[in-house]
């Protein structure tokens, strides 16, 4: 199947959880998430701010920020498609609806970050395989940010059991995640 095909159907499938199917669910990966190893060392995580469906982050971003770890979120820059990382520090004063309809900091809160500042990167995506590849939104955002990234810092993507698929079709600038965490398991993909 095509990544387009894919892309179209992982979509239709997770749009027919309900959104308290959705709080549940993300819930349950968060709780994963901060028993991680490799999220409980880290000091800077940079983890995306969901929308349209996607595993809540918002409770994960409250986490970070309560433990005194550094919340870093991307903002998409579609002149050059890259990211920007900031540091978020109050999400209620300082978020706003940006591109695509995102959630980005407010130009007076961007606190630009370095991608080698990171600890623990942390994964949105539409559907993904067992090996770590995923299928995003077609921006292509997240492999071109992956090329800057020190190969060091582990990748972590979050999703629904539902949008685990047996094979992405994977090119060769496709970047794998690590890690895979769903409501239900932790996959450990390289």
């Amino acid at each position: 199947m095509m990544k387009k095909e894919l892309r179209k159907e992982t979509q239709n499938r997770r749009g027919m959880l309900s959104e308290g199917e959705i709080l549940e669910k993300s819930s349950a990966i968060a709780q994963k998430l901060k028993a991680f190893p490799a999220y409980q060392a880290a000091q800077n995580v940079m983890v995306y701010i969901d929308f349209r469906g996607e595993v809540k982050t918002g409770e994960i971003i409250q986490d970070l920020i309560s433990s005194h770890k550094r919340a870093i979120v991307p903002i998409c820059v579609p002149k050059t498609r890259e990211m920007i990382l900031s540091h978020l520090k109050n999400p209620a004063e300082e978020l706003a609806e940006g591109t695509f309809g995102v959630f980005e900091p407010k130009e007076e809160y961007i606190r630009p970050v370095a991608p080698d500042e990171i600890d623990l990167v942390i994964v949105p995506g539409v559907a993904f395989d067992r090996k770590g590849y995923r299928i995003g939104y077609g921006g292509g955002y997240y492999d071109r940010f992956f090329e800057k990234l020190p190969k060091k810092i582990p990748a972590v993507a979050l999703a629904f059991d539902l949008q685990l698929v047996e094979k992405v079709p994977a090119e060769v600038f496709d970047q794998a995640v690590d890690y895979i965490i769903t409501e239900s398991e932790i996959i450990q993909c390289k």
